[in-house]
């Protein structure tokens, strides 16, 4: 009978000690959650520095440079350009001729880097090619050859660096001669370009 009680009271310790193993077991799992993760507070901190940026780069376009595309120069500049104009002096043609021959790129070189230097602080300043043509040839046909001729010195102005958009052209034709006589030497007189500056 003692043996029994003793068995029982072993089994009885034993179930008590295994219980007691699988409530630590229990407990063990269910540990605390972690604590929340700081992520959660980042994006707080985030769109202040994002508003600055915007800020930064949202900043309008300063108004000098709508000024400068409009800006005319000044009565001094102006007679500067007509004092250069001046210098250049037209370029003549061979007769039913629109290339340019040595000596009209002489004459559209004098002078023409200074005139590109002034020129490029003043884009809305424009200058005027105008072409021309002796009497001879219907009035049709030396229309278009004056405007060839101005096409022809408005490109060799261009590759000297003077923008194109400042560079306007018109062919007068016949229509406004440099020289009334009817001869050869008259003719060559009234076969060029002329440059004029802007009236405005």
């Amino acid at each position: 009978m003692k043996h029994s009680q003793r068995l029982i009271i072993l089994a009885v310790a034993v179930t008590a000690m295994i219980g007691a193993g699988c409530a630590k077991k229990k407990v063990a799992a269910q540990a605390p959650p972690p604590p929340p993760q700081p992520a959660a507070v980042a994006p707080q901190t985030q769109p202040a520095p994002r508003a600055q940026v915007r800020t930064a780069t949202s900043t309008p376009t300063p108004a000098p440079v709508a000024q400068q595309t409009t800006r005319m120069p000044n009565a001094e500049t102006r007679a500067r350009i007509d004092t250069l104009l001046a210098r250049i002096e037209d370029a003549y043609f061979d007769y039913d001729q629109h290339n340019l021959r040595p000596d009209a790129i002489k004459a559209l070189e004098s002078d023409s880097g200074e005139l590109r230097d002034i020129l490029k602080d003043y884009p809305a300043y424009k200058l005027t090619i105008e072409g021309h043509c002796d009497e001879r040839g219907s009035a049709e046909y030396n229309m278009a050859l004056g405007q060839e001729r101005a096409d022809a010195a408005k490109s060799y102005l261009v590759q000297v660096g003077i923008p194109s958009a400042q560079l306007a052209t018109v062919s007068y034709g016949k229509e406004k001669p440099a020289c009334d006589e009817h001869d050869e030497a008259c003719w060559q007189k009234n076969r060029r370009i002329h440059i004029v500056a802007d009236s405005k």
